[in-house]
């Protein structure tokens, strides 16, 4: 760690020790919101619920100006191989380069190639959507998206996302190794009129191609030539050509793309089937336009960097641990799932880029719930807990339900109540009147008003947008990921390996033969030759 470094670092953690026990509410005026907030196109993000002021926000800067940052982040837009333990460049950006220039990697120009993909995704797309290609059956009316991980928490979050842009068909997803998930998936299904999508840049992921062995075969039992319904998002050109499926039908991708930033190329299949290939385009639109935003934007005025620059400073600087996201919008519903692959996958990490032992916390533990449901489950702990948890509320002006706007205007307030609640809390003294207001006296008052005491002074940030539609999503998708970006180049990591899935996956290969009561388990530990035993007592062959 340079001197430089290490001096930001000392500045930022001067300026945590100041604001330990600052006032949020104290910090609020009227030109606090305009200050502490940032916008790209029409996305504001307000982060002026937070106990970071100006000196605060200076010392954040200068960190980000002494990790390099910016220069780092035109090495990746650039193509160099920033993915330093790999070799490999990081390019998802590319995918989403519809108007930009040549993007190269060791000397060549991939947008060719990227365009290529694109157009042969659409052409199938549109195929598949005009009944153009069909099933034995007739035209597909079912499409079953098979992966795990980058390969379906992005499509299936974004799917869910978009549901008022369908017009394609049905799209469902299996992620899961318990055939409890495909098994509920295709019950109900007609084989005959399904298309089979499988995700797996290698066509070896166990999970996956678990369950695409086990399509196939409920395939095969209607299908004469089950392949003919299948599709392939994969670069294992060979492998796919032995499981059946046709070259026409395998969309592939670099290495340059990790698996939790692939949606935007042919791992979005599934999505694009189901709203077309125009609304797709407006989805990597609104990622691209925020690409945009995060290269020429001052940092200051930044989302990406101001976004990130708060989780810093909430994580590394005032040591809240975890992070709630909070999507008050149903259909978000699962964005906090796949946020969490994206920072804690990218950001999860023990070591810098150089081997050494990190000096710091890297990322915090991510997790959520769409509001209101959340309401009734987790924010009890949020509000009253011992620990402080910030929240990232997210919110769209507008809702798509005609003749519903009143209850879009209830989710707003409900959504801004909270972060007013949690800077604000209740002292003492209102929680006594409150029950003075309802007759109670003496010490049973003073009991109960000290369960109605809400600390208060809980750092939040809002970010809000007028319509959840694709532009906005792609929009807010890009945001989140150049967030990893500078959260992982301040902290001097890198984000775009993922070495701690590697362990658990190889000891899973070993162990399966020793469940199926095929190999000894002798040599592994005492807890796990137990289980082993109960399973082989218990398990009904």
């Amino acid at each position: 760690m340079n001197n430089n470094i290490k001096q930001a670092w000392a500045d930022l953690d001067a300026q945590a020790i100041v604001a330990k026990d600052r006032s949020i509410l104290g910090l609020m005026d009227d030109e606090r919101p305009g200050e502490f907030s940032a916008r790209a196109g029409d996305m504001l993000f307000d982060y002026s619920k937070t106990s970071m002021d100006r000196a605060a926000r200076a010392a954040l800067l200068g960190l980000f100006d002494a990790a390099k940052v910016a220069e780092k982040r035109e090495a990746m837009f650039n193509g160099a191989p920033i993915n330093e333990t790999e070799g490999r460049s990081v390019l998802h950006t590319a995918l989403r380069n519809l108007d930009g220039g040549p993007v190269n990697v060791d000397g060549l120009d991939v947008m060719p190639e990227v365009l290529d993909t694109m157009a042969r995704m659409e052409a199938f797309a549109q195929k598949v959507r005009n009944e153009a290609f069909t099933g034995q059956g007739g035209a597909i009316t079912d499409v079953v998206n098979i992966g795990i991980g980058g390969s379906d928490l992005g499509p299936a979050m974004a799917t869910r996302a978009l549901s008022p842009y369908h017009d394609g068909p049905r799209v469902h997803f299996v992620s899961n190794v318990d055939g409890a998930d495909i098994a509920d998936t295709l019950r109900g299904l007609d084989a005959t009129t399904t298309l089979v999508i499988v995700a797996s840049k290698t066509f070896t992921t166990i999970e996956t191609m678990t369950n695409a062995a086990t399509a196939r075969a409920w395939m095969s039992e209607i299908v004469t030539d089950p392949g003919a319904q299948f599709a392939a998002l994969s670069s294992a050109e060979e492998k796919t050509q032995a499981f059946g499926i046709p070259a026409e039908r395998v969309f592939g991708f670099e290495d340059w793309v990790g698996g939790r930033y692939s949606l935007w190329g042919p791992i979005g299949l599934s999505l694009m089937i189901a709203i077309g290939p125009d609304a797709f385009r407006a989805f990597l639109r609104g990622a691209q336009a925020m690409d945009l935003h995060f290269r020429c934007a001052e940092p200051v005025e930044n989302m990406p960097v101001m976004l990130a620059l708060t989780g810093i400073w909430h994580n590394q600087g005032l040591g809240y641990a975890t992070r709630a996201v909070l999507p008050y919008s149903n259909r978000l519903g699962r964005l906090p799932a796949y946020l969490q692959q994206l920072e804690m996958e990218s950001n999860g990490k023990r070591v810098s880029m150089d081997g050494a032992d990190l000096t710091r916390d890297s990322g915090p533990v991510v997790w959520g719930e769409a509001g209101t449901n959340g309401q009734h489950a987790f924010y009890q702990l949020i509000h009253q807990g011992t620990r402080v948890i910030p929240c990232e509320f997210l919110v769209s002006t507008n809702g798509h339900e005609d003749g519903l706007a009143h209850q879009q205007r209830l989710l707003i307030a409900n959504c801004f109540a909270q972060s007013e609640a949690l800077m604000k809390g209740r002292s003492l003294e209102d929680a006594r009147a409150l029950m003075a207001a309802k007759g109670l006296e003496g010490s049973e008052l003073d009991r109960q008003a000290r369960h109605r005491v809400f600390p208060g002074n809980r750092p939040s940030s809002t970010l809000i947008y007028p319509l959840l539609d694709p532009a906005t999503l792609g929009a807010i998708i890009a945001l989140y990921e150049h967030r990893v970006f500078v959260e992982g180049a301040i902290l001097g990591i890198n984000s775009f390996d993922q070495w701690g899935v590697e362990l658990g996956k190889e000891l899973a290969v070993a162990l399966e033969p020793l469940v199926a009561g095929e190999a000894s388990a002798e040599g592994k530990d005492a807890s796990t030759r137990a289980l082993v035993d109960y399973v082989l007592e218990n398990e009904v062959r």
